[in-house]
C-alpha cells in the first residue's frame, strides 16, 4: 500500500495551535517552536514565486504580462480606458455566446477580459503606498487633535482650581490679630523675682496656671 502524500499548508498554523505550543515544560525542555528563518532569495507564496528583492508591487512585465498602457501614463486616464474596454469586451462575449457559442473567439474574449482584469487590478495597486501615506496622515491629525483637546480640557480644569483656591484664599479671616493674641507675654517670666524660687512647689504652679489662663482668655 502505497504512503499518501503529505501534504503541506502554505499558510502558518492557527494561532491557537502555535500559542499552545509554547507551554512551560516546553520551553523549558527547548521543545518550542523556534521563530522561521529570513528570507533572502525566493519565496512561495499563494503557489507564485517571490524574490525578497523584489519592490512591493512587481512590474507586469517581471509576472510575464503584457502592458497595455505606456509607462509614463496618467492613472486616471488609463482606468477609464481600461473600464471602458472591459465593458466593450464583455458585450462582444455576450453577442458571441448568443449567436455563435462554439467560436473560437470565446476564449479569446476570455482572456481578453481577464488581461483586463490583471491591469487594473495592478493599477489600483499601485495607490495603495498613496492610501498607506494617507491613512497615516489621518490617524496622526487625529491623535493631535486628541491630545489638543485633552490640553484644553486639562487647562480649563487647572483655571478652575486655581480660580477656587484663589477666592479661598481671599475668604480666609485676617491673621493679624490672631497672632498678635497668640503672643506670650514674656513680660511676666522677666519680672518674677529670682528669690521666690526656692518657694514651695505649690505656689510655683499657681503662677504657671494664671499664666495659661490669662493666655486662653485672650484666645
Amino acid at each position: 500500500m502505497a504512503s499518501e502524500p503529505n501534504q503541506v499548508s502554505s499558510l502558518p498554523l492557527p494561532p491557537v495551535q502555535y500559542i499552545n505550543q509554547y507551554t512551560d515544560e516546553n520551553i523549558r525542555r527547548g521543545r518550542a517552536p523556534r521563530p522561521p528563518p529570513l528570507i533572502h532569495d525566493t519565496y512561495s507564496m499563494f503557489g507564485n514565486s517571490f524574490n525578497a528583492d523584489d519592490t512591493i508591487i512587481r512590474p507586469l512585465e517581471s509576472q510575464g504580462i503584457k502592458r497595455l498602457y505606456p509607462l509614463h501614463f496618467d492613472r486616471r486616464r488609463e482606468l477609464r480606458k481600461l473600464n471602458h474596454s472591459l465593458l466593450v469586451n464583455f458585450l462582444d462575449l455576450l453577442d458571441l455566446l448568443v449567436q455563435c457559442p462554439e467560436s473560437p473567439r470565446r476564449g479569446e474574449k476570455v482572456e481578453d477580459l481577464s488581461l483586463l482584469f490583471i491591469h487594473i487590478h495592478h493599477l489600483l495597486n499601485e495607490f495603495r503606498p498613496h492610501q498607506a501615506r494617507e491613512t497615516l496622515r489621518v490617524m496622526m491629525e487625529l491623535q493631535k487633535r486628541q491630545r489638543t483637546e485633552t490640553a484644553l480640557r486639562f487647562q480649563k480644569h487647572l483655571d478652575k482650581v486655581m480660580e477656587i483656591l484663589r477666592q479661598a484664599l481671599q475668604m480666609l479671616p485676617d491673621t493679624t490679630d490672631l497672632d498678635s493674641n497668640l503672643i506670650v507675654p514674656t513680660e511676666a517670666f522677666e519680672n518674677m523675682d529670682c528669690s521666690n524660687q526656692d518657694d514651695s512647689a505649690n505656689e510655683a504652679c499657681s503662677g504657671l496656671d494664671r499664666l495659661m489662663c490669662d493666655i486662653i482668655d485672650a484666645l
